[in-house]
């Protein structure tokens, strides 16, 4: 019988994602809660499944080590399950290619610099003055994903069908309207983006992984905070 994955979590990190594909996926899968206040991410029983410290990790018992870096994780399920990618061979498969790197090396990138500006600047005045470049280049980035978006017969990202892509930009959107705050984005202006938003968070899969993090109301267009202490997501 084959075992369920192991995703490990904390409520609205870059797990969001991955547990946005598990869903659409319909994959089972087990869930290990990491407290971030108690800097349990940060000892050496987790660093040992990733070394960064970072979350999230998935076991896959397939895998002959943890998996980490959540580009990596949600296209692996994708080729598994055969669903929310493009085969290699495909001539989809380097449009779903681009984007998924774009997303994972550019926009999500930029958005954990705005997150944790203090291990990249000295300073208060220097934190703010980062996270106003950071807070630029991030609407540029999503001033580019939109005008793809409107591309005449574009209902998704890379292309006519639903990826992993999809739910990564879902999840990046999202996490750039709350964090950090004083700095969000409101992405309503970017008219293709946000009808995209609004779909994508109708689906039963987005709507299961917000009841699984305790995430109220919208999820990706206007969302809240989940209900949970913020240092827990921040920390």
């Amino acid at each position: 019988m084959t075992k369920p994955f192991v995703l490990y979590y904390s409520p609205d990190s870059a797990n969001l994602a991955v547990r946005f594909v598990l869903e659409e996926l319909e994959l089972a899968y087990e869930e290990v809660l990491l407290n971030r206040s108690s800097r349990e991410h940060t000892k050496p029983e987790y660093r040992a499944l990733n070394p960064q410290g970072l979350i999230p990790v998935l076991i896959d018992e397939d895998q002959d080590a943890p998996m980490f870096e959540t580009g990596a994780i949600i296209l692996h399920l994708a080729d598994k399950a055969g669903r929310l990618a493009p085969l290699p061979s495909a001539p989809a498969r380097g449009q779903l290619l681009k984007w998924l790197f774009y997303i994972s090396n550019t926009l999500h990138a930029d958005l954990r610099i705005g997150f944790y500006a203090h291990r990249y600047a000295d300073g208060q005045r220097a934190e703010d003055m980062l996270r106003k470049a950071v807070q630029r280049r991030v609407r540029d980035h999503f001033a580019l994903v939109d005008g793809e978006l409107g591309k005449s017969g574009r209902k998704n990202l890379a292309g006519e069908d639903l990826t992993v892509a999809d739910f990564y930009l879902g999840a990046c959107a999202r996490w750039a309207q709350l964090y950090p705050p004083g700095y969000e984005q409101d992405l309503h202006s970017f008219r293709h983006l946000a009808g995209f938003l609004e779909k994508l968070q109708e689906r039963a899969s987005v709507r299961r992984s917000a009841e699984r993090e305790n995430i109220p109301g919208n999820v990706l267009l206007s969302p809240r905070f989940p209900e949970t202490d913020l240092a827990a997501v921040m920390g």
